[in-house]
């Protein structure tokens, strides 16, 4: 298994979930087991060494691997949640999105200053909602956070975006807007 086959695997869905938008859909490489594993296992392997406790993801395909690299790395598992799905208290943050505003919130009890993060989402496009995740466990004070996603969507600048506000996410693999 390599990375441009994964790559190669991605399903394109032409106009969804509007007219323009090319859909790329992860569920043709997330159905395959080899596939599944060697993802689980190229995330996993960049974050060995750095004392991950709890890795966080993202509603919701950020929650088909962030477990599974979880317990490669042998941390916890915490969800971000839309807003009104988690039961217990919370904290949110708002931000804007390609199509409106959204809020995402997290138990206010799951995260502490001892834990080093790992907030895992997808898809990185224009960044808004990786760096809304990141302002929302940077208030519950942890040690330290890192973020990645399966793919990076390629000319929407989101890499660029976050890091010109201090944050670096690793990508698997990067695919073109219109590919």
């Amino acid at each position: 298994m390599t990375l441009e086959q994964l790559k190669k695997d991605v399903r394109n869905v032409p106009d969804f979930p509007k007219k323009g938008i090319q859909f790329k859909d992860i569920t043709t490489i997330i159905s395959n087991p080899e596939e599944l594993r060697f993802m689980r296992d190229e995330l996993a392997d960049a974050y060995r060494d750095k004392g991950i406790t709890k890795v966080v993801g993202i509603e919701s395909r950020g929650f088909i691997l962030a477990p599974a690299v979880a317990i490669e790395l042998g941390a916890g598992f915490v969800p971000i949640r839309k807003h009104n799905k988690l039961p217990a208290e919370t904290i949110e943050v708002s931000y804007d999105k390609e199509y409106g505003k959204d809020i995402i919130q997290i138990h206010k009890d799951a995260l502490g200053p001892d834990d080093v993060v790992l907030i895992h989402d997808d898809i990185l496009a224009t960044g808004g909602s990786l760096l809304a995740a990141v302002e929302l466990v940077k208030k519950l004070g942890v040690k330290k956070i890192y973020t990645n996603c399966i793919i990076e969507l390629e000319g929407l600048n989101g890499k660029q975006f976050l890091a010109e506000r201090g944050i670096q996410c690793d990508c698997l693999i990067g695919i073109e807007v219109d590919e």
